[in-house]
């Protein structure tokens, strides 16, 4: 048994099965692959994948506590790479952030200015996705750090720390009626078109929970990932907005005008999700503290290892 071939089997499931397309994605031959599963499979006496013919159709059950084992081994065999790395260069290396729209536009951009002015050597990545997406490319290990909102809670693996509370305002272009309600009520709201964000993110479902409670079904016409989609079309005047209220800014959203509306819905929870486990560099813990300073290095070490039980809380 050997690293590679855990890392052809666990490539193997992330492709849907599909060994030609696990081979491209390593950067080998299709005939190698299987014939190092095959090698894999009779030195543990089962098989990881069920067959038909030479076609791979299913996950057995050995083999999906096999591909557990294998992700966990994997990961602190990189574990043993970053630490050699943490200590030959503390302050050089790679940092991915995966993280929504919202975020990565409103929430992030002081802190990555400040951290790159502290650590000058470091790359720093930002990918971006919805909160089901940044989630598991942290858990692929393509991805250091997640920042979502609506995080994968079922995602056993993944480490989830509460870094700070939002909530909401109603937007419409300035002179628009819904402007005038005082106060403003989901009644008045649901008087209008709505734009707001797609049910994948900032808290959607929040929202759709706060006018089921009162009987009501807005009428939706249009959805977004991104709060900038959402403005423009809003300045359209094709409907009321309801987006983060960290996403409108007076200064530049000056055709518009924002209502608050943190009374109307539950506040959200913006998180940070990491890999239990994980070795993290120094500069990780920096960047996180950066971002929520309450979490510090202690509080992650202690989350990762499952050795609190307390909620750092916010």
């Amino acid at each position: 048994m050997n690293l590679q071939q855990l890392r052809y089997i666990l490539e193997i499931a992330r492709h849907n099965l599909s060994v030609s397309e696990a081979a491209d994605a390593l950067f080998t031959s299709q005939p190698g692959v299987s014939k190092q599963v095959r090698l894999l499979e009779e030195e543990l006496g089962i098989e990881v994948f069920a067959r038909h013919g030479k076609r791979l159709t299913a996950i057995t059950d050995p083999g999906r506590q096999v591909l557990a084992i294998a992700e966990r081994m994997l990961r602190e065999a990189d574990n043993l790479r970053q630490v050699g790395e943490d200590f030959r260069n503390e302050d050089s290396g790679r940092l991915v952030i995966a993280t929504t729209h919202t975020q990565a536009r409103y929430a992030l951009p002081r802190v990555v200015a400040e951290f790159m002015r502290r650590y000058p050597r470091v790359q720093l990545h930002i990918h971006q996705g919805n909160p089901r997406q940044i989630c598991e490319q942290v858990l692929a290990g393509e991805a250091d750090i997640a920042i979502a909102t609506e995080a994968a809670a079922d995602l056993a693996d993944l480490v989830l720390l509460p870094c700070r509370q939002w909530n909401r305002s109603v937007i419409a272009r300035r002179g628009h009626p819904i402007l005038r309600e005082a106060p403003l009520t989901l009644e008045a709201i649901n008087r209008f078109p709505v734009i707001t964000y797609d049910s994948a993110f900032a808290g959607r479902s929040l929202i759709n929970k706060a006018f089921l409670s009162r009987g009501l079904k807005p009428n939706v016409v249009l959805t977004a990932i991104d709060s900038d989609v959402i403005k423009t079309y809003v300045n359209m005047d094709l409907g009321v907005g309801i987006i983060a209220s960290m996403a409108f800014d007076p200064l530049v959203d000056r055709e518009l005008a924002a209502a608050d509306a943190s009374h109307l819905f539950e506040s959200s929870t913006t998180r940070i999700g990491l890999p239990r486990n994980a070795w993290l560099r120094g500069y990780a813990y920096a960047f996180i503290e950066l971002f929520a300073p309450h979490i510090t290095r202690h509080v992650v070490d202690a989350a990762m290892a499952g050795t609190e039980s307390r909620d750092p809380g916010l």
